[in-house]
């Protein structure tokens, strides 16, 4: 349940600090998790990101104090921290369904957005196929981009896409997709594609070769069509083993194992690798 008090701890902090300007690894650090993690975590269990959290918590805000108190619409702007009366009004706007000036009318209509409180619900029992292994460090050669938890959602699969119709799939086999967390509180982070390979093996036009280091494994066997069967699996590490495992999260490479196969099929098999240490 530990995750899940740090997650209600971090809306209570943005909570706190609404009109205030808040990032993720602040909020983050307000409960010590990695940013990376924080963002990943968020966005599972609820379905949104957290600047979407926050935006719509403040437009929710908004259009409440707009009718019920006499504020001009440039002051509210301000308060919540949009720069410019247009972009705010924009912003209301696609929120609401009506403008700012139109809220302040009598009988208009609004749009409410609660804050969250996260929960664990449980159901039925569900098996969770999984192993700890102990791996050596070791060399994977990777074509990588930079990636923010706003954009990865769409974008990590349209990198997938081109990797496979530009060649690289031919230079380089991807099974492996590795995901290397911030480390310097950066928002973005790391993704490559790629395989395993030897300390000395040609490093192609467009790789590199990365050192994943040395750790204890979290391994979750995923069976069934992509993309969805390996989506909902992170979000069962999440929301059911990782609450109540006697394991914490390294922040540092997760990694995602694709096998040969038809990858829609209802017995394809892929892997979650995740680091972990005891608690």
């Amino acid at each position: 349940m530990e995750w899940i008090q740090r997650l209600n701890k971090a809306i209570d902090y943005i909570e706190d600090n609404l009109l205030t300007e808040l990032t993720c690894e602040e909020i983050a650090a307000q409960v010590y998790i990695s940013s990376y993690h924080f963002q990943r975590i968020f966005s599972l269990l609820t379905g949104m990101t957290i600047g979407e959290y926050i935006r719509n918590r403040r437009l929710s805000l908004v259009g409440q104090e707009l009718t019920l108190s006499n504020i001009k619409v440039i002051d509210v702007a301000l308060k919540y921290g949009y720069e410019t009366p247009e972009s705010f009004a924009k912003a209301f706007s696609r929120f609401h369904g009506v403008t700012p000036n139109q809220a302040k009318m009598e009988g208009s209509d609004l749009k409410s957005f609660n804050r969250l409180i996260i929960k664990i619900r449980l159901e039925g029992g569900n098996i969770m196929d999984y192993k700890i292994i102990r791996k050596d460090a070791f060399k994977v050669l990777a074509k990588t981009k930079v990636f923010t938890a706003e954009n990865s959602e769409k974008e990590i699969p349209k990198f997938w896409t081109e990797y496979f119709s530009d060649g690289s799939q031919k230079q380089v086999c991807g099974m492996l997709g590795i995901c290397e967390q911030e480390k310097t509180g950066s928002r973005e982070f790391r993704y490559g594609i790629g395989c395993e390979c030897e300390s000395n093996s040609i490093i192609p036009d467009g790789f590199e070769m990365l050192t994943i280091p040395a750790y204890t494994w979290a391994i979750f066997k995923c069976v069934g069509p992509m993309p969805d069967t390996i989506q909902n699996m992170w979000k069962r590490i999440y929301s059911e083993w990782l609450p109540q495992a006697g394991y914490e999260l390294i922040s540092d490479y997760d990694i995602e194992l694709y096998t040969d196969g038809n990858n829609k099929s209802e017995d394809y098999v892929s892997e979650i690798w995740m680091p972990v240490k005891k608690k």
